[in-house]
């Protein structure tokens, strides 16, 4: 049996909790949408899936979100297929994974997210460029540190 964590090194760097600020920009840098997110990346050992992550997201109204993404491990790709999303992640280079997805309920849009992991693994960079008819149409930038 493959394992998780020797084929896909980077992404096991990953695991943790993580704090940030979530930036939505349209393609003119105006900024649509700001706000904080917890995201938990686990590796659980008795579980049906190889990963999993909670997204934890809190505007300054008030507004506050929760979403899981359990996924799968075959091939050197993270495979996710919830009730949300769609979509696979692959290690690029010894500090990057890109993930592609898609949002069940808009099938004319997908996005790319590039995940950029610092030597000491402690800050991330991640940017998502989103995608609707095969033309970008805004982008999220994320700035993240660990904080276990």
């Amino acid at each position: 049996m493959s394992n998780i964590r020797e084929e896909m090194p980077v992404l096991a760097r990953h695991e943790g909790d993580w704090v940030g600020t979530y930036t939505l920009v349209d393609t003119e840098g105006k900024i649509l949408d700001k706000h904080e997110s917890h995201l938990s990346c686990q590796f659980p050992d008795d579980s049906p899936y190889s990963y999993y992550q909670i997204n934890r997201y809190k505007w300054a109204d008030g507004k506050q979100e929760e979403h899981k993404f359990p996924a799968t491990y075959r091939d050197k790709f993270l495979w996710f297929d919830t009730e949300r999303i769609e979509g696979k992640a692959w290690e690029i280079d010894d500090s990057t994974v890109i993930l592609w997805f898609s949002y069940k309920t808009v099938p004319v849009a997908y996005l790319y997210e590039m995940i950029q992991i610092s030597p000491d693994n402690n800050h991330r960079a991640r940017t998502w460029h989103w995608f609707k008819n095969h033309q970008i149409y805004q982008r999220t930038l994320i700035q993240e540190q660990r904080i276990r």
